[in-house]
């Protein structure tokens, strides 16, 4: 019974209840919700009372039966609901009645509030943006205030970021030389490549690396045909990509016919080749096994523990004692005549290389420009810091380390080395940023190799090189419309960072004198 009267209540209540139509209320109204609130008050505490007394039977049995009878009736629930309803209700009139013209006010003065808000924000965004923008434009033309920020550039990068141990370049190809003699003892009267002097090459020997704790040291191994065999090199056209793919043939020249009855276990082609061409996994997995069976034989063993890490194209050395830990990666590669352009068993970024195929290489004439560029850089010279730089702040997305690294090649092979100096760092790093955006924008990168009138002639390349037409690396981009998509937020996101450690280093905010760029 009190459920059906709460109910026809609630119905009244929604078809009496009256609905404002503005801001404020007249006097009528207001009276009319008045009266309303007291009679609903009353009918709400006179059904209270009912279900109090009806809930004063005695005994326990009798109060457990109503309880679970009630939990049973879905009533009760609607009772629940409409008692707070009408609570909610109750005191949201009440409070309208008091405030009938306040909140409109309250309202407009936070819209004004906000609308102000955001126009300070606006200009201030503008102002921030235009002061930017000037600030480039005005770069280098105002006097011994812009030298001084610059200069403080300079020495923040400097202090912040840790350089790799060059030195120790010369200890690893030293000891993969020791390594690579040491096999002479299990490579006598066999027919397997000859490992040449080792070459190091890569950031870590250009003295670029983007962090110290991943420095990998890479290091090419020349391999030459044992007595007897030729190595020819035939380009790969089925790869369907720029960039040069070769496949290296093993030819027999003249071997006696007992000698290769005598040793056939231990010829090239039978255990190196696939089809008469050097196997790039089998090679990997003969070095591997060798550096093993020949680590020992090293006086290096007795300080250093040697653990060889799997990989399909290079033999990976972790080498381990208890102070320090580094990792060295051994390529093979077969000269191309006498210059500084190699086949190499390094595989293709993001792509799948057959285990006859060995890719171009041009890390050793690269190794080479950034030793002559040492030679002639002031003492105090940026390219490197402003290469590493770059790398910490926008490698490992879109943009690789090798994109950003002939980006500084073009610009060093252009720009005198007499503007490379410390105070130069500021106008260097921007002259990067709009490099690379001008090659987003024509989605082309040029080989630094290939292609290149001014390269210097301390660098060896084939005589046809300089007459190619150059590699695009950005070919991928004029092919994928979302990868340039992402490449263009990429260099958004680069281009912050570069700005914000500029406002840093402009305001003089930046933290610990040492700390590290993250």
């Amino acid at each position: 019974m009190e459920a059906l009267i709460v109910l026809v209540l609630l119905v009244q209540t929604l078809v009496q209840y009256p609905h404002v139509v503005g801001d404020g209320l007249d006097e009528a109204t207001r009276l009319r919700m008045e009266m309303r609130e007291k009679y609903l008050n009353q009918e709400m505490t006179r059904l209270l009372q009912e279900l109090e007394q009806s809930s004063l039977e005695p005994g326990v049995r009798a109060w457990g039966a109503l309880l679970w009878a009630t939990l049973e009736q879905w009533h009760f629930w609607a009772l629940l609901g409409v008692l707070g309803l009408l609570l909610a209700l109750a005191f949201s009139l009440r409070k309208r009645s008091r405030e009938p013209h306040g909140s409109a006010p309250q309202e407009n003065a936070s819209s004004n509030l906000e609308a102000q808000e955001d126009q300070v924000n606006g200009r201030a965004n503008a102002e921030e943006n235009n002061a930017a923008g000037r600030e480039e434009r005005k770069y280098g033309a105002n006097g011994d205030q812009e030298q001084d920020r610059d200069s403080k550039l300079g020495r923040f990068i400097e202090e912040s970021i840790r350089w790799p141990v060059l030195d120790r370049g010369c200890v690893i190809t030293d000891l993969i030389d020791d390594l690579t003699r040491a096999f002479g003892h299990h490579l006598s009267n066999r027919f397997y490549p000859v490992p040449q002097q080792a070459i190091g090459m890569g950031s870590a020997f250009e003295g670029w690396s983007p962090r110290k704790e991943d420095v990998v040291y890479h290091v090419l191994v020349p391999l030459s045909p044992p007595p007897g065999h030729t190595f020819h090199l035939e380009p790969n056209t089925a790869a369907g990509m720029p960039g040069k793919d070769f496949c290296v043939r093993v030819e027999q020249v003249h071997i006696p016919e007992e000698k290769l009855r005598r040793n056939k276990n231990s010829i090239l082609l039978y255990n190196l080749c696939t089809r008469s061409y050097l196997d790039v996994e089998k090679t990997t997995l003969w070095f591997r096994l060798m550096a093993r069976a020949s680590w020992s034989r090293l006086p290096q063993s007795k300080h250093w523990r040697l653990r060889v890490l799997p990989s399909r194209r290079s033999c990976t050395l972790r080498l381990t004692n208890n102070r320090e830990s580094f990792c060295v990666e051994v390529l093979f590669g077969v000269q191309q005549g006498n210059s500084d352009i190699y086949v190499s068993s390094q595989s293709r970024e993001a792509l799948f290389t057959p285990s006859t195929v060995w890719p171009e290489t041009y890390g050793v004439a690269e190794m080479k420009f950034f030793s002559h560029i040492a030679r002639q850089a002031p003492p105090d010279s940026c390219h490197l810091r402003c290469l590493q730089l770059l790398a910490r702040a926008g490698g490992g997305r879109a943009f690789s380390n090798y994109t950003l690294k002939t980006i500084m090649m073009h610009l060093l092979n252009t720009i005198p080395m007499a503007q490379w100096g410390r105070r130069h760092c500021r106008q260097r790093l921007l002259e990067s940023l709009d490099y690379l955006r001008c090659s987003l924008q024509k989605k082309r990168l040029d080989c630094f190799v290939i292609g290149n009138q001014s390269i210097p002639p301390q660098i060896d390349l084939p005589p046809h090189f300089q007459t190619l037409q150059p590699p695009n690396l950005f070919w991928h981009l004029a092919q994928d419309p979302d990868a340039h998509r992402e490449a263009r937020q990429d260099f958004s996101f680069l281009r912050y960072r570069l700005k914000q450690l500029f406002t840093a280093i402009d305001g003089e905010a930046s933290s610990a004198p040492g700390a590290p760029i993250a």
